[in-house]
């Protein structure tokens, strides 16, 4: 089999994995009232089938990709994949809402082994100065699925019933598992054979199962004093796991990784641009529907152009990684990101109630997180060695899977420090106050993204994504150096 065919067969498998994952999610978010209204389920119920899912993924990303690192990413995206499909089916055939809960934590364990291995795949099968596009395709095509999956969920509840939602999944995963078996691709290389870290897997495992168990309840209870008790678990179990990382010999970050600041540049502005969005939409969210006074349709309508420029810009990119770097073309998405949560703030607080031109605030949004999206995981998998691709790809998404949960709690904490019944849950703010506390809440989601950009201006300004060749392998050491004092990265 030839280099281009083996390349467009993992590009495939990468791009249709992916977008599977995200259709799964945002379809789900439609159907969740109807499933609960058939299961005769409680609210709290029906949110941990949200949040069961985003547990079990959140805290397995990692050690997945490590599994991948050393059993071979082509084998674990197959496992991932027919599991998650299997998973699909068992919940749609689920005669009670125990079930469903107890499958999507099923369903979370396996997409935690295929999430990180579309990306350990395509860094394993593309040099790094080719990496640019392959990116850009996987991610355009997840924005893609995240903006039909409310539309497809839609109408296959709305015809068929929830269950229906989790069955769309079951062909298309066991076909691609299925190929994904049945192809044997030629390995880039001999595999290195690393220990697994079973202790530093479990400590990283309990430091993200209380920070997102944390962070996803603020939301519903808001801001008191029963979180903060997980927050200093997390603190806790995340020190205790960076001092057996530094002692044992065979980490689960090894050295390479957890002492890059380019990784841990990477790494905070991903999680700063999702944290941005992800607040910025739940605040929004809210401005539309309760200041602007819109249906969920018309929402959705309004809110459109997020989707459009996150898939548009994701495309452009590996051009823009080129021609101008990684830090310029990260800087200025991240810049975008910050204008669009700004311009939406503005309105907010003006009074102002034209939908379009709350439309031009989400696209703002849109560009600059499908660019950022492309430019520092680029930088990310192009900074790690080929070895421990699939640990960079599960750092990757652990980070775009805790910054939304950041990013909304963020907003919850803000909206009821500064709406009218400070510090009460949503359902009890007045009315009256939204429009001040949202145009706030949107103003210190754009400083999120703020931050972000200062922090970007510390990744290489060259050879770090997209260089042509015989600039492939030269990185910016002035850069390393500014990413530890600009993040707060250490060393090692």
């Amino acid at each position: 089999m030839n280099t281009r065919r083996h390349r467009r067969l993992i590009l495939t498998g990468s791009v249709a994995g992916a977008a599977i994952v995200a259709l799964d999610g945002t379809v789900l978010t439609v159907a969740q009232p109807t499933l609960g209204r058939d299961l005769h389920a409680s609210f709290t119920q029906v949110q941990w089938t949200s949040t069961g899912y985003l547990i079990a993924v959140a805290s397995l990303l990692v050690f997945a990709g490590r599994l991948g690192d050393r059993y071979g990413h082509q084998r674990l995206f197959a496992v991932g994949i027919l599991g998650f499909g299997a998973a699909s089916a068992g919940i749609g055939l689920a005669p009670g809402v125990g079930w469903v809960i107890a499958l999507r934590v099923v369903q979370g364990v396996f997409g935690a082994l295929l999430q990180p291995a579309t990306l350990g795949m395509l860094r394993a099968a593309y040099p790094p100065d080719r990496i640019g596009r392959p990116l850009g395709l996987r991610t355009a095509a997840i924005g893609l699925a995240a903006a039909a999956g409310p539309v497809v969920g839609g109408v296959l509840t709305t015809q068929f019933g929830w269950r229906a939602v989790f069955l769309l999944n079951v062909v298309p995963a066991v076909v691609i598992g299925v190929a994904a078996f049945a192809v044997r691709l030629p390995e880039p290389g001999p595999r290195r054979t690393v220990g697994l870290d079973l202790p530093g897997a479990c400590l990283l495992a309990l430091t993200l199962v209380c920070l997102v168990h944390t962070l996803v309840g603020i939301p519903a209870a808001g801001w008191t004093a029963a979180t903060t008790p997980g927050l200093v678990a997390a603190a806790a179990c995340g020190g205790a796991f960076l001092l057996w990382e530094r002692r044992t010999e065979s980490p689960l970050l090894p050295p390479e990784v957890l002492g890059s600041a380019t990784v841990a540049t990477s790494l905070a502005v991903l999680l700063a641009a999702s944290a941005s969005l992800f607040g910025a939409l739940f605040a929004g969210t809210y401005f539309l529907q309760e200041v602007l006074a819109l249906d969920p349709l018309g929402s959705g309508l309004t809110a459109l152009p997020l989707a459009v420029m996150m898939v548009l810009s994701a495309a452009v990119a590996d051009r823009l990684l080129r021609r101008h770097g990684p830090r310029r073309t990260t800087v200025a998405a991240m810049a975008l990101l910050a204008l669009g949560a700004l311009a939406l703030s503005w309105l907010a607080l003006s009074g102002t109630d034209s939908g379009s031109a709350a439309g031009g605030g989400f696209l703002l949004l849109g560009a600059g997180f499908g660019t950022v999206m492309v430019t520092a995981t680029a930088v990310l998998v192009r900074h790690v060695p080929v070895a421990y691709a699939g640990v960079a790809g599960g750092l990757q998404q652990t980070a775009m899977n805790v910054g939304p949960a950041l990013g909304v709690a963020v907003a919850t904490m803000v909206m009821a420090l500064t709406a009218p019944g400070t510090g009460a849950p949503r359902s009890a703010w007045a009315a009256e106050g939204f429009p001040s506390a949202i145009g706030v809440t949107l103003a210190v989601l754009a400083a999120v993204a703020a931050a972000g950009a200062l922090c970007a201006t510390a990744l290489p300004a060259r050879g770090s994504a997209s260089d042509g060749p015989g600039r492939g392998g030269r990185t910016d050491s002035r850069a390393e150096s500014r990413a530890s004092v600009g993040c707060g990265a250490e060393r090692r």
